[in-house]
């Protein structure tokens, strides 16, 4: 992978867990590291459906996406139709923010 083709692809998951995780009352802290999303570029980037290890990290930090899609850094790179498209073919319901 070209090394611009990987920024992009890092920061594109990244973007897709801050959007896909929310925060749930009573809930443990989730770490909260959009970097941890990696598996889940391939399904930020195409119409490809999430892997087994991107819902994975997608249930893991579910309580986070809110924070992610105030980000408007990793807004610019995952919209939350792509949130909710990845978020519900793991089937995790994102929370409402």
């Amino acid at each position: 992978m070209k090394p611009l083709t990987m920024v992009f692809f890092l920061v594109a998951v990244s973007a897709t867990m801050i959007v896909l995780m929310g925060e749930m009352p009573g809930a443990t802290a989730a770490n909260c590291n959009y970097m941890e999303l990696v598996p889940c570029a391939d399904a930020l980037t195409s119409s490809n459906k999430p892997s087994g290890a991107c819902c994975s990290k997608i249930r893991e930090q579910r309580s986070c996406v809110c924070g992610y899609l105030r980000n408007p850094t990793l807004r610019q790179f995952v919209s939350p139709a792509t949130a909710k498209r990845i978020a519900g073919q793991c089937g995790v319901t994102l929370p409402q923010c």
